[in-house]
């Protein structure tokens, strides 16, 4: 096990969920298309999570993006 699922959850709460929970995404990002989302998201965890592989996110079953970092 690389990182325990509530040290997990507690960190994606804090860096992603809380700053996004009831925003207007156009105040965060500009242009927020799932891509650019993607990246916002691996730019606040990745500095916590220094074992951040990938980031995969869903807009629905069919349609999504996965970002590996720079």
């Amino acid at each position: 096990m690389v990182v325990d699922f509530s040290d997990l959850k507690k960190v994606v709460r804090r860096e992603v969920v809380d700053p996004l929970d009831h925003k207007y995404l156009n105040d965060l990002i500009e242009n927020p298309t799932a891509e650019l989302v993607a990246v916002w998201i691996w730019n606040r965890l990745a500095p916590v999570l220094p074992e951040l592989v990938e980031i995969e996110l869903r807009e629905t079953e069919d349609c999504g993006v996965v970002y590996r970092g720079k």
